[in-house]
């Protein structure tokens, strides 16, 4: 295959192997189909301007290494996730996959690239489409949010199983949100137009957790205008379908602004030196 179609990084045989470069789809043998499985897709292919000038947000640094490793890592940690499916920039898949064989990833998982869309809403179909058919539940997973605590990935990974069709981690608010009518322009005054009720509202994050045919009915049925959808739940919100709460962490935050770097900065040196992470 070019650099152009998906790609293997790992293979349950074979880790690291040239030869597994395009076997994921592959059976353990022709009369033996692999076990329903967990797939992780994290779409990586935005450029971060919030956080300023340089690299792609994904790739910029944390602890010396790419967020995008991190937030692998993250889900990789996992036992119930055997496959992570990265969306690269569109011109960007060659380096992501450089990138990726460059780092020690656990051995048990299979890893693929594939080139991502304009939007978010295109990448994660992208990577929704390059997923081998026995995988029924799929994660999607911010590469910003480097940090997630595989606890939580777990709890959204159980939560699917037990039947719910879509699930995201959330955390309750900290602080009163007023809901207001935007401004023509920007810093200008912005009347309020209701108070929340606090005790009703979530902050949420990620991997939000899906029923992988759930999931592909929302990619289909919701249109993409504009930017396209930010938040996959809200896609399957749409249909009329349920989606369920399950806890957050709080360092599960997304790396957006240059003061959110700093905080990760400093979880990850607190982690290295109590857990060895």
């Amino acid at each position: 295959m070019s650099d152009e179609s998906q790609s293997s990084l790992n293979s349950p045989s074979s880790p690291n192997s040239p030869s597994s470069l395009d076997s994921p789809n592959s059976p353990n043998s022709p009369n033996e189909p692999r076990p329903a499985r967990t797939a992780a897709v994290i779409p990586a292919a935005g450029r971060g301007v919030r956080l300023g000038p340089g690299a792609p947000k994904a790739l910029r640094t944390l602890g010396g290494t790419p967020m995008l490793i991190h937030a692998v890592r993250a889900m990789a940690a996992s036992r119930a996730v055997s496959l992570v499916v990265v969306v690269a920039p569109p011109d960007g898949a060659a380096e992501v996959k450089s990138l990726l064989a460059d780092h020690s990833l656990p051995e048990r998982t299979d890893f693929l690239v594939v080139p991502g869309g304009g939007t978010r809403q295109e990448s994660v179909r992208a990577g929704i489409d390059a997923l081998p058919p026995d995988v029924t539940t799929v994660l999607v997973h911010d590469a910003a949010r480097p940090l997630v605590p595989v606890d939580t990935v777990d709890a959204v990974v159980e939560t699917v199983a037990a039947g719910a069709p879509a699930v995201v981690p959330a955390l309750p608010l900290a602080d009163t949100v007023k809901e207001v009518e935007p401004a023509a322009e920007r810093g200008a005054p912005e009347p309020v137009v209701a108070t929340p009720v606090r005790a009703r509202l979530r902050a949420v994050q990620t991997p939000q957790g899906f029923d992988r045919d759930v999931l592909v009915r929302a990619h289909e049925a919701v249109d993409l205008n504009g930017e396209g959808a930010t938040d996959d739940a809200g896609m399957v919100e749409q249909l009329g379908l349920p989606v369920v709460v399950v806890p957050g962490h709080e360092e599960a935050f997304k790396v957006t602004r240059p003061l959110d770097l700093v905080l990760a900065e400093a979880v990850l040196a607190r982690r290295r030196k109590n857990d060895g992470f």
